[in-house]
Order: structure tokens, then C-alpha cells, then sequence
């Protein structure tokens, strides 16, 4: 693809006044005249050294007086982040001299970056493909090592070797599908139809388990969502609190004080989970305490994971209504459900212990899935099993380097799009449709794998991607 860039960008990829020293970035066809117009380096100019070399100079101000120290890295093309010519500049980390350097910078040549522009560069001279290009910006903001590690793996190009292995596998079939219609006339069939349709189950099955990963990367990337529910006075608030090691949540004996949910994230090695704790549940007819009612049963229904906390001492009918009230909001084959018997510290004559087997015997009758443990919320007893539990979510999966889950809603709905399209190749071969209609569904496949990558692409697409990237990426 050629570069239709033939001006030289700037931008501070630092944030100015944050740390000791700041970095600008330089771009384009005239970069070096324009560092060497701008900085009196010593021992020569930009345009004599080599790349991936970094060398002392001294700016002056318009006004001739001295301005600053800094440091100059010359990367020479293509051995670049955009594949250009580049310089990064390093200063001292004032507003008052990025600015300055900025603005002698834009009259020697260069003008301001759009934002992404540095990264849509890069795509633009092959460096590399669109949905890297995407995980430059969910490594600089990735906030737990689950996502970094996620992120990392998309930008060294993990994602886009099974799409590119998904691709090629398909662009195979169409070959042979293609050949047949080239010699239509002769009624020769080059494509044998079993063996497509056993490679088409294979293709298909990679585009659902990489669609189907998007529920839990985008989870690890926002945080697990985990909701808080039960009664009035349990504990909820309480547990949150003491989760988050701060007075986050009111905490009182007066039943409905929590009115609306509260939202706080705790980082568990490694894993970010969303807390929200929820309004108690029981019959009101305080009309601001039901929106908040109806707002727990949305979150149970919309949470990854869900803790019920329990009052250690309640009476099996409480149980038994408490349990079925949440688990009539849960999709136990996509949710997890932990139910903490709180107050284990005031209930000390084996109340809570006996009401762990009632619980058990409920969950086991009904055939819910659940993890059922003892804690005091105020005294943090049994708060290790319950990290334990949320943790024990993600033990099957494989969150190392070399993980693929796809954490970004474009790259989804292509694959669903996708999956949609291989589903009517199948559907074309298994009736014995005409060969030409087979090809048309399967190039509708093929293209929107492209559109991933950015292979088949729109400057739509490109705008709506790099725009939202920092400045000076």
C-alpha cells in the first residue's frame, strides 16, 4: 500500500510536566532538515548519523537565547515505528519548553499530528496490519497483566496469524471453486465436495471459538463484573468495604440504605474485577428503593460472577427464597455463583456450619453450580476463600504470551458477520447449489476476514480506529 503522507508530523508522545523528561516525535520525508533547522547537535547533523543512534545537542529559542538540553534519536527508514525517517526529541518534561520546541519544530517545516496519525502511518507503510494497529493503544492504556499480556500478544501479531492462516485456508477453497467455474463448459468438478465441507468445519470452528473469546477479553480488558446481591443487612456493603480495604460503601443497620449501585474495581493477581454492590432485595413500597431492586436483578442478569451474601443465621425458608429469587436471574452455563454465609464471627454456636449444608443440599436439589463458603465481611475471615473462588473463574484459561481473546467490539461483530457467511457456504455445499453461488458466499467470507486485518478496508474504518488513539502514537 502506498503512503499518500508526504508532509512530516510532530507530536509529544510524552505528557508534558508529568516526569523529568519529555519526548517529541518527528515523522516524515523531511524530518532530519527540519531537527537539523531546529537543534545544533554535536558532532554533526541528522542527515550524516546513522540510525539507531542517539546524540547531544542545545536548542535556541526565536529569540536566540538558550532553551534547552536535549537528546536526539535518529531512526533512518525503514527500520522505523512508521517505517519513515524519524526523530525523537527528549527534553526536559516543561510545558514551556515542549511548547517552544513545538513551535520551532512547525517553522522549520513539520505540522501538528492528528491523533494516530504516527500509528495510521505505520499501517499505511506495512508495518503492520490494522488490528496491531489496534493493540498499540490497549498496551498503553492495558491496566492488569491479563490484559497487557492479551494486548502484547495482539500487537506482536497473534491475532492476525490465525486470521491470516484462517484466511489463507479459506482463499484455497475459493481457488478450487473458482477453477470449476473456468471450466464450467466441461462439467469438471475440481473441488471435492466432502473435503471442503470437512475444511469449512474446521474454519468455522476457529471463527466461533475466537468470537465466543470476546466475552472473556472483554472482561479481563473493562474488569470482571462481579454483583454483589441479597437481603437487607447481610453484609453486601460490608464485604465491599473490606474487599477494597476502604470505607467505600455506607454501611448502617437502617434496611435499604443502600439505594443504587455502587461500582469499585480491585485488581486479584493480576485480574481486574468490577465490583458493584447492589440495593437489598425484600418487598418495599418506597418508590426510590424499587428502581433500586429492579437495578440488582438487571446486574445479577449482566454479571460475569455473582456473590449472594447471606445473613449466617437465616432460617432455611430465607435461604431457600433468597436462592431462588437471584437464580432465576442467572445463566449458570455462563455465570458463576459464590454464596458467602456472613457473620461467621457473631454466630459461633455452629448456626452458620449448619446452614452450609442446608445450602448445599438447596444448590445440589435444584442443580445450581455454586461455591458456597463462610466469612465475616467486618473481620475479613474467609475473604482468601473467596479470592480463591473469583480467581478459580479463569484457571482453565490460558492467559500467557501466547493467549488469543479478542477484546475489541469491531473485531467481533466482523466475526460474527463472518460466521454468518461460512454458516451459508455450509448450508450451499450440503443442498448441491450451483458452484457460482457457493464462490459468492465464500468471497463474502473471505472479505470480511480481510476487513479485520485491514486487507479490505474503508477510510471510514481507518478514521474511526486511529482517531482514537493518544497524539503521539
Amino acid at each position: 500500500m502506498n503512503n499518500p503522507f508526504q508532509d512530516t508530523i510532530i507530536a509529544p508522545a510524552t505528557i508534558p510536566g508529568t516526569g523529568a523528561i519529555s519526548i517529541i516525535r518527528i515523522s516524515g520525508p523531511e524530518a532530519f532538515s527540519i531537527v537539523d533547522a531546529t537543534v545544533q547537535i554535536k558532532g554533526g547533523k541528522c542527515s550524516l548519523f546513522k540510525g539507531f543512534t542517539i546524540h547531544y545537542g542545545l536548542i535556541y529559542g526565536s529569540d536566540g537565547a538558550f532553551l534547552d538540553e536535549v537528546l536526539v534519536s535518529i531512526f533512518r527508514a525503514p527500520h522505523s515505528y512508521t517505517g519513515e525517517d524519524s526523530v525523537e526529541i527528549s527534553c526536559h518534561a516543561s510545558s514551556y519548553i515542549v511548547s517552544e520546541i513545538l513551535s520551532l519544530l512547525t517553522t522549520a517545516g513539520a505540522r501538528m499530528a492528528k491523533p494516530g496519525e504516527f500509528t495510521e502511518r505505520a499501517f499505511l507503510n506495512g508495518k503492520m496490519d490494522l488490528t496491531q494497529a489496534e493493540a498499540v493503544a490497549d498496551v498503553i492504556s492495558s491496566n492488569t497483566s491479563a490484559f497487557h499480556r492479551i494486548a502484547s500478544n495482539q500487537l506482536r501479531g497473534g491475532f492476525s496469524s490465525e486470521l491470516s492462516l484462517l484466511r489463507s485456508q479459506l482463499l484455497e477453497m475459493a481457488s478450487l471453486l473458482e477453477l470449476e467455474l473456468d471450466f464450467s463448459e466441461e462439467d469438471v468438478e475440481f473441488a471435492d465436495r466432502k473435503k471442503l465441507l470437512t475444511l469449512l468445519s474446521t474454519c468455522s470452528e476457529h471463527v466461533e471459538r475466537l468470537r465466543k473469546s470476546f466475552k472473556m477479553g472483554n472482561a479481563i480488558k473493562n474488569g470482571v463484573p462481579v454483583a454483589l446481591v441479597g437481603p437487607v443487612n447481610a453484609g453486601k456493603s460490608t464485604l465491599l468495604n473490606s474487599l477494597l480495604g476502604e470505607e467505600r460503601a455506607i454501611v448502617s443497620d437502617i434496611a435499604g440504605t443502600t439505594r443504587d449501585t455502587i461500582e469499585e474495581v480491585l485488581n486479584i493477581d493480576g485480574i481486574l474485577f468490577r465490583f458493584i454492590d447492589t440495593a437489598g432485595l425484600r418487598e418495599t413500597q418506597e418508590a426510590v428503593e424499587k428502581i433500586g431492586i429492579k437495578r440488582t436483578y438487571q446486574k445479577i442478569s449482566e454479571a460475569e460472577i455473582v456473590i449472594l451474601v447471606l445473613d449466617g443465621a437465616s432460617s432455611e425458608n430465607d435461604i431457600l427464597d433468597n436462592l431462588k429469587g437471584v437464580a432465576e436471574f442467572m445463566k449458570f452455563d455462563s455465570q458463576d455463583l459464590i454464596i458467602c454465609l456472613n457473620k461467621c464471627d457473631i454466630y459461633s454456636d455452629g448456626t452458620v456450619n449448619k446452614n452450609v449444608s442446608i445450602v448445599n443440599n438447596l444448590v445440589s436439589h435444584f442443580g445450581y453450580k455454586a461455591n458456597i463458603i463462610n466469612i465475616s465481611a467486618k473481620d475479613k475471615t474467609g475473604l482468601d476463600l473467596l479470592y480463591g473462588c473469583l480467581i478459580s473463574r479463569f484457571k482453565d484459561v490460558k492467559l500467557n504470551e501466547d493467549s488469543t481473546f479478542i477484546t475489541n467490539q469491531r473485531h467481533f461483530d466482523s466475526l460474527s458477520r463472518a460466521s454468518e457467511a461460512l454458516e451459508k457456504v455450509r448450508i450451499s455445499l450440503s443442498t448441491s447449489l450451483p458452484t457460482d453461488l457457493v464462490a459468492d458466499d465464500l468471497r463474502l467470507a473471505i472479505s470480511i476476514i480481510g476487513e479485520i486485518t485491514g486487507e479490505i478496508t474503508s477510510p471510514e474504518i481507518l478514521e474511526n480506529i486511529f482517531s482514537k488513539h493518544c497524539i503521539g502514537k
